[in-house]
């Protein structure tokens, strides 16, 4: 492995951990304001700060005609409609789960995305270990003795599948939107939605914004602008296999970030399912023998667009 490659996947690791610690932040920011506040504040912020990087894009694009002005419209607010599901169900979720078992559940999308995908084309086999590994894991870190699912996991789970849907909605508009252009614009359709939310039904308070001003910013800055650059910018070497594995860790470091910042814990047997979850999600992405669609989501344009847009 060069210098360069090597180079790259750090900064891939650097990603997956301030996406990780996201986890962490999300639920801090909601002791000070209520969760469609939080995301739409964060998100508005996230867009913001990709606006330099669009700024520099711009130099050097053509101008977008009519017809391709549509298709941007029109592909952001279908995007921007996933988004804002899957941050709405994750961030409601988070309220009564976990930042760890939020980070795991969530991290199903990358086993949810190729089953999805059986409409378009076929699955290998290791993307179906992958599967039955990471259902068996799930069973284990969130079904209760009475064999029911918690409301904040089943919330964060639904939440997965609406995030798998925005990565293949991602996939499909990747080749016709000039990525940067429409993360900026998806993020702002769901930052505007959730803020739009927040001021119909949720106490809007200035005490609560200023005392959740770390986490929204780390929500919104480092989470968004610092660690999308930083994908960008690490995938152009890494190969995307690497990138995939890499970028998985995530679940990871949101379980360790919860136990580090927020005393959480996991049980014997929750420790065996987050570790049957990260199996399985790691099958499955090196089954594709590719980078996993990760906003989250470069190498693979939809995996970059899916990921930071997540956290």
């Amino acid at each position: 492995m060069n210098f360069k490659s090597l180079k790259a996947e750090f900064l891939l690791l650097l990603t997956a951990l301030i996406w990780g610690f996201a986890f962490v932040a999300q639920r801090v920011g909601m002791d000070h304001v209520s969760p469609f506040t939080y995301t739409g504040v964060r998100f508005l912020l996230g867009a913001l700060s990709l606006l330099p990087l669009l700024l520099i894009g711009s130099r050097t694009a053509r101008p977008a005609s009519p017809r391709n002005w549509r298709t941007i419209l029109a592909g952001s607010l279908l995007a921007g409609l996933f988004l804002f599901a899957g941050a709405t169900l994750q961030q409601l979720g988070l309220v009564h789960t976990t930042a760890g078992k939020a980070g795991f559940i969530t991290g199903l999308y990358v086993v949810i995305v190729p089953l999805l995908g059986l409409f378009w084309h076929s699955t290998p086999p290791s993307t179906w270990i992958g599967a039955g590994l990471a259902v068996v894991g799930l069973y284990l870190l969130t079904m209760t003795d009475g064999l029911t699912l918690a409301e904040g996991d089943g919330l964060v789970l639904a939440g997965a599948f609406f995030w798998a849907g925005h990565v293949l909605v991602i996939g499909w508009l990747s080749g016709r939107i000039e990525p940067v252009l429409l993360a900026c614009l998806q993020i702002t359709v769901c930052g505007v939605l959730s803020l739009g939310v927040a001021l119909a039904i949720e106490p809007i308070s200035l005490r609560g914004l200023q005392d959740a001003t770390l986490p929204i910013l780390y929500g919104g800055l480092l989470s968004v602008g610092i660690a999308y650059t930083l994908q960008v910018v690490a995938q152009r070497d890494a190969p995307p296999s690497h990138a995939a594995i890499i970028l998985s860790l995530e679940t990871v470091f949101a379980a360790l970030g919860g136990w580090l910042l927020l005393d959480e814990a996991l049980p014997g047997r929750g420790l065996l399912g987050c570790g049957l979850m990260l199996a399985g999600m790691l099958l499955s992405q090196l089954g594709l023998g590719k980078a996993a669609p990760t906003p989250t989501e470069p190498a693979v344009p939809a995996a970059t667009l899916a990921a930071d847009e997540r956290r």
